[in-house]
């Protein structure tokens, strides 16, 4: 098999490995398949790009070097080097995409752009409360439910927030401007800036009010209800226990020292926002989806390229078709194809769209298989051998990096049997292979 022949055979090739992705949107979209059962498919894709990528493309490489006279360690540092930059490249190049709305592909690339979304946002948030005295004095590992309470309240310049005697219904934090206190006589009592709280006596003793408060300027201040407070408290035994401190009246003095860092606090508190809920999930997803249409295409495009590159790379006829690695890009595909396209329409992409984002995978996977075969499809050329060793080292972050989490995510301690299989399978026909 030569010339033209040789390249639409090679193109068919790629088509069918990445046929696949239309099957598996078609699922995600129509199909009400177990979520469980497509996890383990992916799993034991995912054990079968591993077995692959060790014996076919690593060890394979490393044996084609040998026989280039290589010492055993230099053939390992020349493919491991290959592998090391492959996995690098495609790190990078998908946290890039990620960024720009490409996550959506994915439930659990999503969830961890959505967390990271989420810390970024409540950065100066989080520094407000850092700096406020009293509340540095709860636990930053409680965070997330002191945001969740934290309400926003805009006085405009002399506007009174409340008057002495009235209920203790909130605590206050001063966001931004300042406000001033006075007694019931009207005599200037304080004057609080950004950062600082009051009203919280009122919150823990249950009492009234016992000076009057109005803003000096227009000043933009956080409301946490009693109500939340209380919920919070009883919700979390560690607010509870920082609240009886707040009460006792050492505690009380405590404030004046300024308590622990303000930075470190900051810190602690960002890296304890661990959960989202339904809506925020929502709210990010159609935000996130919004015009990451090409984000998405290049995501597809990336997670493609290099498997089928070595696939092309590895064709002399169909008797040497690379059977492992085609089958573990051809299973994967579909619960890939099938749960990305769940949470693309949950982000508001229409069938249509979601069919024609996941065709650039066809086409994709067609033009790499034929760049593969005419550019390092030969197995004695070093700079092929390199190459592709840097296209199984993308691969292999691909089975890290997407597949592996996703089949966790939805399968649970379960998938270690399917890509334990998916291993062994591979690793059956590859010896197979190789006695034949």
């Amino acid at each position: 098999m030569t010339g033209i022949g040789e390249m639409l055979a090679v193109a068919l090739v790629g088509l069918g490995t990445t046929s696949s992705s239309m099957a598996g949107a078609a699922i995600g979209l129509y199909l009400p398949i177990s979520k469980r059962l497509l996890a383990c498919i992916l799993a034991f894709a995912a054990g079968a790009l591993i077995s692959a990528l060790a014996i076919d493309l690593g060890y394979g490489g490393a044996v084609e070097l040998r026989h280039a006279n290589f010492s055993s360690r230099s053939a390992w540092g020349f493919v491991g080097g290959g592998f090391a930059i492959g996995a690098i490249v495609y790190y990078l190049a998908s946290l890039y995409l990620e960024k720009r709305g490409a996550a959506v592909r994915f439930p659990t690339r999503f969830e961890e752009y959505a967390l990271g979304q989420k810390r970024k946002n409540s950065r100066a948030l989080i520094k407000l409360l850092s700096t406020c005295d009293l509340l540095r004095h709860l636990p930053a590992e409680g965070i997330e439910g002191i945001l969740r309470t934290v309400k926003t309240v805009r006085l405009p310049a002399g506007e009174e927030l409340f008057h002495v005697g009235d209920p203790g219904d909130a605590l206050f934090i001063v966001a931004d401007g300042s406000v001033e206190i006075t007694s019931e006589t009207g005599s200037p009592l304080a004057s609080l800036g950004a950062g600082q709280a009051f009203g919280e006596m009122a919150l823990l003793s249950g009492g009234l009010r016992t000076a009057t408060v109005r803003a000096k300027g227009a000043t933009d201040l956080l409301r946490i209800d009693r109500d939340d407070f209380e919920d919070m408290i009883e919700a979390d035994h560690q607010l509870a226990s920082a609240a009886q401190r707040l009460s006792h009246e050492r505690a009380i003095k405590n404030l004046a020292t300024g308590g622990p860092n303000p930075g470190r606090w900051a810190r602690v508190a960002r890296s304890n926002l661990h959960n989202l809920s339904r809506g925020e999930v929502a709210k990010l997803l159609t935000k996130t989806g919004d015009g990451a249409g090409m984000a998405i295409i290049f995501g597809n495009i990336l997670d493609t390229i290099p498997g089928c590159l070595v696939i092309g790379a590895k064709f002399h006829g169909f008797a040497s078709l690379s059977l492992t690695l085609m089958l573990g890009m051809f299973f994967g595909g579909i619960p890939e194809a099938a749960a990305s396209a769940a949470i693309l329409a949950r982000a508001g992409y229409k069938p249509r769209k979601i069919f024609g984002l996941w065709s650039t995978v066809l086409v994709a996977g067609l033009l790499a298989a034929v760049a593969g075969k005419l550019f390092i499809g030969n197995p004695h050329s070093l700079a092929a051998v390199f190459c592709q060793a840097i296209a199984g080292g993308a691969v292999l972050a691909l089975v890290a990096h997407a597949m592996i989490p996703e089949a966790i995510h939805e399968g649970g301690s379960l998938v270690v049997l399917p890509t334990v299989a998916g291993f062994l399978f591979a690793l059956y026909l590859s010896l197979a292979e190789t006695v034949t």
